[in-house]
């Protein structure tokens, strides 16, 4: 009867982890074949219904936006997208024979969907560069770039491309061409994988045990995909959010499931039997793995508040990544413990435990090391980080265009083909629209041609092209440079400040820049200008859950300066390659949704080990209030598992500087920087050293404070 009793009070004291775990267990081929029958359903939902990926750029205020806007309403012809049909002849762009081609090619392409207007180069005219061997054609859409469907751009593209012939070229470019040229994926997910299963079997020595955390990874990013991808029909979600879901579910997936993993094999050599071990994996990596990831998707969700559609959509989407991935590790991993718990307890020979306390002796020593020394240990990294941080300070926020792209793509050869013939700055073209209100606009319109014509930096004005009722009109200047050139920002602020404003006040007109450059040029500073407040939200946010986890105030402090530290590092080295053109990268602006989607990852990943970390120091703090003990088997036991993991998270994210695609290289390169830094210098250096320093301070909270703060337990009890 009281064994009966104490079963059922330790039953009843029985955490929520715990008792999933044993949920898991008991149920493992239900909870098996849920995962299995959820993975088939979405995906095959996802394959009838198809995605509806499309991009928002909106930015309600920002005066290209006013632009766009008043022309939408005003002008609705003049309000979509345009493509450039781009035609080459190095014998003469008015040879018969070829302008008899061309002109029955744009004759064909003025009959395809969307097409609103072609405005052919014939006759000779600005449209025909100086040589006379290239010329364009601008094909007026009845939408805007991110609303074109790609099967009817890729139409256009094979009409206007089905005319070439001998000595005659033809290319099309655009934001609707470039968006319509998908980049094959594949390779960068497969190598990253493949790395990331030959660390797990080096760690393990088992192909079983290695292959979980690969199978938790899979299931929960083939899960994601196909709940964005039905999603992608409800709501706003940009086009390259599924390359972005794979990056972050294989890398948040494998360390989730890692962590778990690994907690299972240490209370199985310390001989637990298999289901307690389960239990009490999940009750302590389980709960870092929960706390964890709510901090990644708090920081994800946290990019809603930015305001710009696109990333709104991103944000969510990557967060639904997370929590699936969450949970594929708390539901499904012990469930495959329990499916093959046996053969992995087999796989456990003296000769890995013999390893495992060595490499724990190893740990200690470092510890150890790091204490004798703490000073150099925190100001040699620290100075290290600074100076990798230190480009980040001349970041310049923009978008890739297709002059980035690879040269197979025919938007970029269009894109080459225009700079040659006519300047870089046609390829990104200012388009102001002045409106007179209910007075004639044609003198005021052309004064402010004259103005553009005359001012420093711009190559070219257009005529004024009045709309319908002759109250609006639109004048078309063309920037002496490229559209990534800072240059080209320094001109349309100018124009915006300096050379329109008098303008418009002496002839009571509006005069607003737009088009797609100064649309770029503003979501970059609008970005640029509420990143801090996001980050402020997130660090506060993040420390607060560290002081109710832990107790402490110094901790959140420390947490909070070296996860920026790392997040620092880590963009620095992006400006270094891609801002700065080191080892032969075609330099440009830095990606604008970058900067704030590797600081939600990163600072959310960072918990991930912080959390860990600490916890298992924790422990021994309670259980011996030894502070440097503390230190050392904090380290000791989680120094293996967590820099195989961040090996892990590095390759997948490394693998990703394999993409064609600018973006997903920057966010490879960052993240498996950040991950990198993170776990070598902050978790085996900086961190024990810091601690080390703090000592008993560490855990120290005020008795006033403490009595109000709830209490959130990371240890097993």
């Amino acid at each position: 009867m009281t064994r009966t009793a104490e079963r059922v009070e330790t039953r009843r004291r029985r955490s929520v982890f715990e008792r999933l775990a044993g949920w898991s267990d008991r149920h493992r081929w239900w909870a098996l074949l849920l995962w299995v029958f959820l993975l088939a359903g979405v995906t095959a939902g996802s394959q009838v219904a198809g995605d509806d990926y499309h991009n928002d750029f909106t930015l309600p205020g920002a005066e290209s936006q006013q632009a766009r806007d008043l022309l939408a309403e005003r002008a609705p012809n003049r309000a979509g997208a345009t493509l450039d049909i781009v035609v080459r002849d190095p014998a003469g762009i008015e040879r018969p024979a070829t302008r008899t081609a061309v002109e029955a090619m744009l004759a064909d392409v003025r009959t395809l969907p969307h097409v609103a207007e072609v405005v052919s180069p014939y006759p000779a005219g600005p449209a025909i560069s100086g040589n006379g061997t290239i010329a364009y054609a601008t094909v007026a859409l009845d939408v805007p770039a991110e609303s074109m469907p790609a099967d009817d751009t890729r139409r256009i593209i094979d009409t206007a491309r089905a005319a070439e012939g001998p000595g005659l070229t033809v290319e099309v470019g655009g934001e609707a061409a470039r968006a319509a040229e998908e980049a094959e994926g594949g390779a960068a997910e497969g190598a990253g994988l493949l790395a990331a299963l030959v660390v797990l079997v080096l760690l393990f020595g088992s192909l079983l045990a290695a292959s979980l955390p690969i199978i938790i990874a899979v299931f929960a990013v083939g899960t994601a995909i196909g709940l964005v991808t039905l999603a992608s029909h409800v709501a706003t979600v940009a086009d390259f959010t599924a390359p972005l879901i794979i990056l972050v579910g294989l890398g948040v997936g494998i360390d989730y499931a890692l962590l778990v993993f690994s907690r299972f094999r240490g209370e199985l050599a310390a001989g637990a039997d298999r289901a307690t071990a389960a239990r009490t994996a999940l009750d302590t990596a389980g709960r870092t793995v929960f706390f964890a990831g709510t901090t990644v998707i708090i920081a994800l969700l946290g990019l809603v508040l930015l305001g710009l559609g696109a990333l709104q959509g991103v944000a969510v989407a990557l967060a639904v990544t997370v929590l699936v991935t969450m949970l594929a590790a708390l539901v499904l991993l012990p469930a495959l413990l329990g499916l093959f718990g046996a053969r992995l307890e087999r796989t456990m020979t003296r000769r890995r435990e013999k390893r495992t306390r060595e490499e724990g002796r190893l740990w200690r020593r470092w510890s150890d090391a790091v204490a004798r020394r703490p000073w150099p240990a925190v100001l040699l990294p620290m100075a290290a980080l600074l100076a990798l941080s230190a480009p980040v300070l001349d970041m310049r926020l923009g978008f890739a265009d297709a002059g980035n792209d690879a040269a197979s793509k025919t938007s970029t050869r269009a894109y080459d083909l225009l700079a040659e013939g006519f300047g870089p700055g046609v390829n990104g073209p200012l388009v102001v629209v002045v409106d007179a209100g209910d007075k004639p606009v044609e003198a005021a319109a052309g004064r402010i041609q004259q103005a553009l014509a005359a001012t420093p930096g711009v190559a070219s004005a257009t005529p004024p092209i009045p709309v319908e009722g002759g109250t609006v009109a639109t004048v078309i200047a063309f920037p002496a440079s490229a559209p990534q050139d800072e240059a080209t920002e320094q001109l349309v602020a100018r124009l915006r400040t300096d050379v329109l404003p008098p303008l418009a006040r002496a002839d009571d007109v509006t005069a607003l820049v737009g088009g797609p450059t100064a649309a770029v040029i503003d979501v970059s500073a609008a970005l640029g200008a509420r990143l801090p407040l996001f980050v402020a939200v997130v660090v506060g946010l993040s420390a607060l859950l560290l002081l109710l986890l832990f107790r402490s105030l110094l901790i959140p402090l420390k947490a909070a300066v070296l996860n920026l530290l790392s997040v620092g590092a880590a963009m620095g080295v992006v400006v270094l390659v891609f801002q700065r053109g080191a080892f032969g990268v075609a330099p440009g602006p830095i990606e604008a949704y970058v900067p704030v989607m590797i600081f939600a990852i990163v600072f959310g990943l960072s918990m991930d080990y912080e959390v860990f970390l600490l916890a298992r120091m924790h422990e021994e703090w309670e259980r011996g209030r030894d502070a440097l003990g503390a230190i050392r088997e904090g380290l000791a036991t989680t120094g293996r598992v967590v820099t195989a993991a961040a090996a892990i998270m590095v390759v997948v994210f490394g693998a990703f500087v394999l993409s064609p695609d600018r973006m997903l290289q920057q966010f490879g390169l960052g993240l498996a920087v950040a991950v990198l830094v993170d776990a070598v210098v902050i978790r085996c250096l900086l961190l024990p050293a810091v601690m080390r320093l703090f000592g008993d301070r560490a855990w120290w909270l005020p008795s006033s404070l403490a009595r109000r703060l709830p209490r959130l337990a990371l240890e097993h009890r």
